[in-house]
């Protein structure tokens, strides 16, 4: 009956080792519930929301291959990364953000990547964190 909970073979001969045994269990049980507070407590750091937004920073010329993506924690703390693409080069800029803003003056990209992160944290695990039958799941739509 208490294999399951046990390390060694041998069975409990008497109601004392029985209780030992509950008791060992109910100290396991508590250093688990510690364990898993302070996974809550370090969570609340990483990043939780996703927000990206491709755009043409010349709109006569191009496609849209520059992009904001925020990366924003619980809090909405976190960065901002845009990656302006020329004919000439590549150019990215990272800018801290604190409570959904920056020190820093933010484009309208950088903004809506923001908001997007912000109200769209269920969307964006439904749609990357699944089985994918392509190579990736980021591929350009």
């Amino acid at each position: 009956m208490f294999k399951f909970f046990r390390k060694n073979k041998k069975e409990p001969k008497n109601f004392k080792e029985i209780l030992n045994y509950f008791n060992n269990l109910e100290k396991n049980l508590e250093e688990l519930s510690e364990e898993l507070k302070s996974l809550k407590e370090e969570s609340k750091f990483s990043i939780k929301k996703v927000g990206l937004v491709r755009f043409n920073p010349f709109k006569e010329i191009g496609g849209d291959q520059s992009f904001s993506v925020a990366l924003l924690n619980n809090n909405n703390s976190g960065v901002v990364i845009t990656s302006l693409y020329t004919r000439e080069g590549n150019r990215v800029y990272g800018k801290p953000i604190e409570n959904s803003s920056s020190n820093y003056l933010l484009s309208a990209e950088e903004k809506q990547a923001i908001e997007i992160a912000k109200k769209d944290e269920k969307s964006f695990k439904r749609k990357f964190n699944h089985p994918t039958t392509d190579s990736g799941g980021f591929g350009a739509h």
